[in-house]
């Protein structure tokens, strides 16, 4: 089984917002096949605990829009890593040092990647 067409919809629209404030290195994995309790990771960086806050507000806005608030947050405090979860996808907004440092892409690197544009 795959991610579903709404968890691919809000990815997407998630993409795009992250995008918007200049998120980089965005990438999304379908995790369906591995995970129960959701179909998509996003994966942004951003450069500082401002700008990671900034895009947190960005796709917290897209999703609201979307009819769809997060079930959970995480890490909104440091700014270092924030962890947004929506049930279908779960948005991770990582500071570059913890992206680098914990290399999820490697982690879900046997998933397939969800195209975004």
């Amino acid at each position: 089984m795959s991610a579903t067409e709404r968890a691919v919809e809000l990815t997407r629209a998630a993409a795009a917002a992250a995008d918007d404030k200049l998120a980089v290195d965005i990438i999304a994995f379908d995790v369906s096949e591995q995970l129960a309790i959701t179909d998509v990771f996003l994966l942004c960086s951003a450069s500082s605990p401002p700008q990671v806050r900034a895009v947190q507000d960005a796709i917290e806005k897209r999703m609201i829009e979307l009819g769809v608030k997060a079930v959970r947050r995480e890490g909104e405090r440091e700014g270092r890593w924030v962890l947004l979860d929506f049930a279908d996808i779960v948005v991770h907004i990582q500071h570059h040092d913890e992206r680098v440092f914990y290399a999820l892409e490697r982690l879900w690197s046997d998933c397939p990647v969800v195209p975004l544009a």
